[in-house]
């Protein structure tokens, strides 16, 4: 006999039966919290009532000297009753137990002392009445403090427990130094001692402010300065080092990197503010060690101000716009709110890759992509005719000084043509506003990168002039560029090394990306024609101990091998050619430079004449005679104040 369907399919009962288990579970946890928080509530609300029946009874023993005998129970007893319900009536109509406030807390205590001062007071208009007069008028005030003080040490005993059972297990957790006694640094240490389940103790402060010696924070010693760290170790048996503060210098922080890893150590960065987003901190922000961190650079400070006021709601073309400089000088552009940002390059993923990191999304047909070739003078001028941009920075060249050394004439086309081209085309178009990215090594150049990037800086000087703001800007080596000395070496690691480098005394400067991109925007908000601006670098790194660096960093070794100087490589770099000054008028740390022209018809000519590579060489053979010092209307130049900023013929 066939069974009749309710309609309802099995699955579909268990669903049901399963919903209503799991909704019978959480209105039963709902429940147990709603009981634990009254509960908790009733107890404070006990011990604050106790607080009072105890205070007022001592509050008169001590009024009358210690002697008990002028007690009187009944009006004691009445005092204390008037007391109770003004307490409890004046928390039930606040809601001061209704847990606004963490217990034993800076607010918790205020809230309880204005508490305490009003059922004094609403005690003392009652003695006043002769509603219990043998109790002297004196008792309320002294009642006042003693139930304050009874009361918060309840909180603090609470408070006490609680923190100490947070705290992680000293036989566990791995014990920690925090270099940075200042308020990150105590934010910090508070935080891992709250975090039970984070596995670290802070065992020691280090501060290089002796203020802070011997002081104790949150139960952990300022034991020293960061030159007792070994000491410190050996006492602790610490295991990792957090360098907390922002006031540590580079120097600092490498040389306490380098001592703590000897000691086997390990060791951490607390990143700045601005990269958290937020004032607190804890155990989860801390972040290795970084290459950049041990280089010995102190962060630039830029204006913001002046390079939103040079690109906000302004039409903004960018060349070479999907490389390490160009695709960083777009994102941060990007941040100023442009009224149009152009991408400009030949490679279609470089492209692809920019925009995805400033949109997020994947939209290669959008018209502000444009695919083209700095060499191809066509496609260049119809770009710059289509979106007629007032700010052009030019960022598209070849870097690589030993290939270009095998193959100059690619220079000549890209480095020297192609930024002729650029040049023709942003004058045609009206641009007011031209960067050229240049390189120190066009500063008495040996090598073929130096000796084009040099001749692209006096192509823009030359075009310069008027209402038309052409510049260069020169910097040394970008730290995690493409093809940088560094990434070679993570490679090389990677791989097992050796690491190579081209001699043991090698030096270069050194910049972060993004520092060198914020001071060529600042640039093109305080340059004047024809100038090339010099980035301050800090001082040369040693190439041998930036190898040292990343293998202390990585934790992984290597053999470096010396391969000699490649043809044109120098040994140290020049920041300033012959006859160029050091002189710094309105940026701490951007050098003005003035720049001899140098025609565009005699460049294509000697060019024909002679091809590329003896171009180059011919054309940078003659002195160059500086022009006069330009500066731009309504911009007048601005003489240093600052005799040790303003020094000539020094280095930065």
């Amino acid at each position: 006999m066939p069974v009749e369907s309710s309609g309802t399919p099995p699955t579909a009962g268990r669903d049901v039966i399963a919903g209503r288990a799991v909704g019978q579970k959480v209105r039963r946890n709902a429940m147990t919290t709603v009981v634990s928080l009254w509960h908790r509530r009733l107890v404070v609300a006990l011990v604050d009532g106790a607080a009072w029946v105890v205070a007022l009874p001592l509050a008169t023993w001590i009024r009358y000297e210690f002697d008990a005998t002028h007690l009187d129970g009944a009006d004691l007893a009445t005092l204390a009753a008037i007391a109770l319900v003004t307490l409890w009536a004046l928390d039930i109509a606040v809601h001061a137990y209704h847990g606004r406030h963490a217990v034993g807390s800076l607010e918790d205590v205020r809230d309880l002392t204005a508490k305490a001062c009003l059922v004094g007071s609403i005690v003392m208009v009652v003695l006043l009445d002769r509603v219990t007069p043998s109790v002297p008028r004196s008792v309320p005030l002294t009642a006042v403090l003693l139930a304050v003080t009874l009361s918060v040490c309840a909180r603090l005993v609470v408070r006490h427990s609680r923190a100490m059972l947070a705290r992680p297990d000293h036989a566990l957790a791995l014990r920690v130094i925090i270099y940075g006694a200042g308020v990150r640094g105590q934010r910090l240490a508070r935080s891992m001692l709250a975090d039970r389940a984070g596995g670290h103790l802070p065992v020691a402060f280090l501060d290089d402010d002796p203020r802070l010696r011997r002081c104790r924070i949150a139960g952990v010693d300022v034991r020293g300065s960061g030159v007792d760290l070994t000491a410190i170790v050996g006492l602790t048996g610490a295991r990792l080092l957090v360098i907390a503060s922002h006031s540590v210098t580079a120097a600092t922080t490498r040389r306490a990197a380098v001592e703590a890893m000897g000691l086997g150590l390990e060791v951490k960065l607390l990143p700045p503010v601005n990269e958290l987003f937020r004032p607190w901190v804890g155990a989860a922000d801390l972040r290795d060690l970084d290459i950049a961190d041990l280089l010995c650079r102190q962060p630039v400070e830029t204006d913001l101000a002046a390079i939103a006021g040079c690109l906000t709601g302004r039409r903004v073309l960018v060349t070479g716009a999907g490389g390490s400089i160009g695709s960083e000088l777009c994102r941060q552009i990007h941040s100023f709110e442009p009224a149009e940002l152009i991408m400009l390059d030949r490679d279609e993923s470089a492209l692809h890759a920019v925009q995805l990191s400033i949109h997020g999304a994947n939209s290669l047909d959008s018209p502000d992509l444009v695919l083209a070739d700095i060499r191809d003078t066509v496609a260049l001028r119809t770009a710059f005719a289509i979106w007629q941009p007032e700010v052009v920075f030019h960022a598209a060249a070849l870097k690589h000084l030993a290939i270009l050394e095998h193959h100059p004439q690619e220079a000549w086309q890209t480095n020297v043509l192609g930024t002729a081209h650029v040049l023709e085309a942003a004058v045609e178009a009206g641009v007011r506003t031209f960067v050229n990215i240049s390189t120190d090594k066009a500063a008495n150049p040996v090598c073929v990168l130096g000796r084009s990037k040099r001749i692209g800086e006096r192509l823009v000087a030359a075009a310069a002039g008027g209402d038309r703001l052409f510049l260069s800007v020169r910097f040394g080596n970008v730290l995690g560029s493409r093809g940088s000395v560094l990434t070679t070496f993570a490679e090389q690691l990677a791989t097992g090394g050796p690491l190579t480098v081209s001699h043991p005394d090698v030096t270069r400067y050194f910049m972060l990306v993004s520092e060198a991109v914020q001071l060529v925007v600042q640039a093109a908000a305080i340059g004047r024609p024809g100038e090339a601006l010099v980035l301050d670098m800090g001082a040369p790194v040693r190439i041998t101990e930036l190898a040292q660096l990343l293998m202390m960093v990585s934790g992984r070794q290597a053999r470096i091998v010396y391969t000699g100087l490649y043809d044109g490589e120098k040994l140290h770099e020049d920041l300033f050619g012959a006859g160029e000054r050091d002189i710094r008028p309105i940026h701490s740390a951007i050098s003005h430079i003035v720049v001899p022209g140098l025609d565009l018809a005699v460049v294509r000519t000697r060019g024909a004449q002679l091809g590329g590579a003896a171009a180059m060489v011919d054309l940078l053979r003659e002195p160059e005679r500086p022009t006069p010092e330009r500066p731009t209307p309504g911009r007048p130049l601005r003489l240093p104040t600052n005799a040790g900023r303003a020094a000539t013929g020094g280095s930065l």
